[in-house]
């Protein structure tokens, strides 16, 4: 029984480890790409809103996130998932939309009937 606890404490120690990495890597991808000063609140809010609930973010607000880049969006929306506001969500789930707006500004702005 004692192994199991030892085994137990150890599981624990190693995953709150893990997080505090995960979150001070993010921290620091986020300070080195200067990642919270390339987008408009507005925009801000209309990316969360696309990726975080149900809601759609506008053409340029897709310019500004697809300028923002994707370490600096990665970073953003990995750092909001270890808010504690945040830990009922689906890490799964929100990482897909993650992608799925990325790809769609991508394309977007990759469209020649954006510039038309």
């Amino acid at each position: 029984m004692a192994i199991l606890n030892v085994y137990s404490a150890l599981v624990v120690l190693f995953l709150t480890c893990w997080a505090a990495m995960a979150t001070k890597e993010n921290d620091q991808i986020i300070k080195e790409n200067n990642c919270e000063t390339k987008m408009g609140l507005p925009c801000v809010l209309e990316a969360f809103t696309s990726i975080f609930e149900t809601g759609t973010i506008s053409n340029k607000c897709c310019g500004e996130l697809v300028s923002l880049g994707k370490v600096c969006h990665s970073g953003l929306v990995k750092r909001t998932l270890e808010n504690p506001l945040f830990k009922n969500l689906s890490p799964a789930t929100i990482i897909a939309k993650r992608i799925q707006t990325w790809n769609n500004c991508l394309a977007l702005i990759d469209s020649p009937f954006l510039s038309a």
